[in-house]
This record gives C-alpha cells, sequence and structure tokens, in this order.
C-alpha cells in the first residue's frame, strides 16, 4: 500500500464544505481487502489534476465514516464540492471507479 490510511482528523462538516472534486477512502492498513483494490484505485486516480484523494482510517465508533454509512472497507465517496455523486465499494478493477471519476466530472 503506497500510501497509509490516516486517522481520522475531517469532521462531516467539513467534508460537506470542500470545493471541487474530492474523493474519500475510507479503510485501514491492516484490511487485505484495502491492500487489494490499491492497484486499481492508484491507477485510476492517477493524473487527476485537481483531484483531492484523503484516505481515512475508519473502524468502530468513527464518526465520519459512521456519517456516510460505510459498512465494507474500502469504500470510496465521491464528492464534488462536498456532495456525494458516487459511491464505490470493495472495487475489483478499475471499472466502477472510472465510472464513479466521469460522474465526478
Amino acid at each position: 500500500m503506497d500510501t497509509p490510511y490516516t486517522p481520522e482528523t475531517l469532521s462531516r462538516t467539513d467534508a460537506d464544505r470542500l470545493p471541487g472534486a474530492t474523493v474519500i477512502e475510507f479503510g485501514t492498513n491492516e484490511c487485505s481487502w484495502c491492500r487489494g483494490a490499491q492497484p486499481h484505485i492508484t491507477q485510476s486516480l492517477q493524473g487527476r489534476a485537481g483531484l483531492r484523494h484523503l484516505k481515512v482510517e475508519d473502524g468502530k465508533g468513527r464518526p465520519l465514516g459512521r456519517s456516510y454509512g460505510i459498512k465494507l472497507w474500502p469504500t470510496l465517496v465521491f464528492l464534488r464540492d462536498g456532495q456525494e455523486v458516487a459511491r464505490v465499494v470493495r472495487p475489483a478493477d478499475g471499472t466502477p471507479l472510472h465510472q464513479a471519476l466521469d460522474l465526478l466530472g
């Protein structure tokens, strides 16, 4: 995994105020699903100028993940000016990620 998930520092209010295109990726560093999806995620997001990608460590009782209803890892939430436009759960290839990025614009 090239970039580790970091402890949650963003509140839902802060996320709702993020300008532009953002992908919030929820998971944990120990998650085998997360590690397996990383090549697809990295390749899909590579070279996307202006795209903010936040890797947030999730877990029981973590407010940001609960506010988005995260149940499985990795889950990627695609935001445009703080509003969710797409969501991808446990991508097995790049197809759903590219479709979500197309919706993001």
